[in-house]
């Protein structure tokens, strides 16, 4: 069962205001792409046709907190934690972790939490339970590992 996953990339100009310093809401692309690659290895896609009923996983919560700037070209590494796996949601901490030569600075840290969801036949999205086979492959990190 997976309960982390870690990826890096590089900071794109595209990313950075006129400070030089990355726009605070890039940060929310981030926690959904390390989420998408999550999900990925675990063998699903966030959007998913293979359960019965598909589901979605609309955001329903996200905060962040800033401890230093990210620029341009710096490298970064963006860490996943489940922090909690409810019936209906997953809530997820993130580690936003610049990569200063072999050193991981921490630069901010996040929280998103997901609802699973179906849509009715009149179209509209309503809550439901975490489909067994995706809830298997999921834990919560360990404690220690966990913000607190």
């Amino acid at each position: 069962m997976a309960y982390e996953f870690k990826f890096v990339r590089t900071i794109e100009f595209s990313e950075t205001d006129m400070a030089g310093i990355v726009h605070f809401s890039n940060f929310s692309k981030y926690m959904e792409s390390a989420e998408h690659r999550f999900f990925r290895s675990i063998g699903y896609s966030i959007v998913t046709d293979q359960t019965n009923p598909p589901v979605g996983w609309p955001r329903v919560h996200t905060s962040f907190d800033f401890k230093q700037p990210l620029r341009f070209e710096d490298k970064i590494e963006v860490h996943l934690l489940v922090s909690e796996l409810r019936s209906k949601s997953i809530t997820y901490q993130f580690r936003f972790n610049k990569i200063n030569k072999d050193k991981l600075e921490l630069a901010a840290t996040g929280k998103l939490t997901a609802v699973c969801v179906l849509r009715t036949i009149d179209g509209k999205m309503k809550a439901c339970n975490i489909p067994k086979e995706i809830a298997a492959k999921i834990e919560v990190a360990p404690s220690d590992i966990l913000d607190s």
